[in-house]
């Protein structure tokens, strides 16, 4: 099976010749893997066994996507000045903190910026034929408003003006399809992913109902689109949503992301057999203490543990709960790809392919 055969089989439940695997890897754990493989950074998704080509289209890539140095700040077409603080940018201007009303629901979105936003695509053309690959539109609702308003205000506003956080919300939305859309048009897909980050670590940021008013009914046009146009739909949310995954099944969700087993109902097993017959998943694999702190053996037994589990009947996709952190023992990553049938051997055999190949 090539990648995009091997996912396509997982997600219909179809026997595959081993686990797919979409991992990432924190940007120093991608230095410090390029300088042990011996290879260019640039190459880590090929050497590694990723069967899955994604690139950011949104937000997002505005803050992983642009190169810069440590202390240099940038401007993005949505207003949002960064500045770069060790190995991610991190927003510095939060351009409606302090807005009124009246500015919040006359914001406009960067429309005039979405082919340019949807260019990057064009690197994904000659990988289609044999990876899966995605265009990743998050931060799609709550998250993107987030880093135009800033999270206390946010959340305030949820609370306190229901009706202008519902309209910004379906402006959100409509900029999200149009860049949903011009992708699709413009380029050969395997799934729509989407996001934003409604989780905390023991609950949800806002409450179910407040999310299902304001929310899921928007969350549910940008999914349906995706159906429409015969595409698998994902979702990246980190922390506690438990109490939302039957609601993002109702509107159409295919596959849930990334499934942070410390956060109380979002262990891996049990999602499963709730929701399994249902919802594919990727993730489950801890990055707060097993990967960094665990022994080889620790990891070879947990990884094993929930594979065999949530590929049981298919829908799994192998996945850290967030990146792979620096401070993960080499020994403990190739201890996690061997349990899904990927060993040391073979990563090093691809690496000394790629050198060869690069002269």
């Amino acid at each position: 099976m090539n990648s995009k055969e091997r996912v396509y089989a997982a997600l219909k439940r179809e026997p595959v010749d081993r686990i797919p695997i979409f991992m990432w890897f924190h940007p120093e754990t991608a230095t410090l893997l390029s300088e042990y493989l011996d290879i260019p950074e640039k190459y880590i998704d090929d050497v590694m066994f990723n069967d899955i080509r994604q690139v950011w289209v949104g937000n997002n890539y505005a803050m992983e996507g642009i190169s810069l140095e440590e202390g240099e700040t940038y401007s993005d077409y949505w207003g949002i000045d960064w500045v770069k603080e060790g190995a991610f940018n991190q927003i510095i201007k939060f351009p409606l903190i302090d807005a009124d009303e009246d500015k919040i629901r006359n914001y406009e979105f960067p429309y005039g910026k979405i082919n340019e936003l949807t260019d990057n695509l064009f690197d994904l053309k000659s990988r289609s034929p044999q990876y899966f690959t995605g265009c990743d539109i998050s931060p799609s609702l709550f998250e993107m408003y987030n880093r135009l308003r800033g999270m206390e205000n946010s959340l305030m506003d949820i609370a306190l003006y229901p009706e202008m956080f519902a309209a910004i919300m379906e402006k959100c939305a409509d900029y999200n399809l149009a860049l949903a859309k011009n992708a699709i048009n413009r380029f050969s897909l395997d799934w729509l992913w989407t996001g934003d980050d409604v989780g905390g670590q023991s609950a949800m940021m806002m409450s179910p109902k407040s999310w299902r008013e304001s929310i899921r009914p928007h969350l549910e046009r940008i999914f349906r689109f995706g159906k429409t146009r015969n595409l698998w739909v994902a979702y990246h949310s980190c922390g506690s949503i438990r109490d939302i995954i039957p609601d993002l099944i109702e509107i159409g969700l295919d596959v849930l992301n990334p499934i942070q087993g410390n956060c109380p109902g979002m262990e891996s097993i049990e999602l499963k057999k709730e929701f399994g017959d249902s919802l594919a998943f990727m993730g489950g694999i801890d990055t707060q203490d097993l990967l960094p702190n665990g022994s080889v053996r620790d990891v070879d037994k947990e990884v094993r543990e929930i594979i065999e589990i949530m590929a049981d009947g298919g829908g799994y996709i192998l996945a850290a709960s967030h990146t792979v952190p620096p401070e993960t023992p080499i020994d403990n990553i190739f201890a996690m790809y061997g349990a899904a049938g990927v060993s040391r051997e073979m990563i090093f055999d691809r690496s000394s392919d790629l050198r060869k190949s690069l002269g």
